[in-house]
């Protein structure tokens, strides 16, 4: 094998491997993409669920002081 025709291999090897690298960081990437999505999702679920107890909470304590100043 000649010393150019060996070069042509490593170069040929190593584009390759670049290929396949950005193939595993596009993969990588679109996986911390949806865990992200998932995860504001569940924070916006979160969100909600304690903004509805804080309503019902108010509401409940609410009442509770406007019968209080009524009497």
């Amino acid at each position: 094998m000649t010393i150019s025709a060996a070069r042509n291999l490593v170069l040929c090897l190593l584009a390759a491997l670049s290929l396949g690298g950005c193939a595993v960081t596009a993969v990588a990437g679109a996986v911390v993409t949806v865990a992200a999505t998932a995860v504001s999702v569940t924070a916006t679920v979160v969100e909600t669920t304690v903004d509805v107890a804080a309503a019902g909470v108010d509401a409940v304590v609410g009442e509770d002081e406007e019968e209080e100043a009524e009497e």
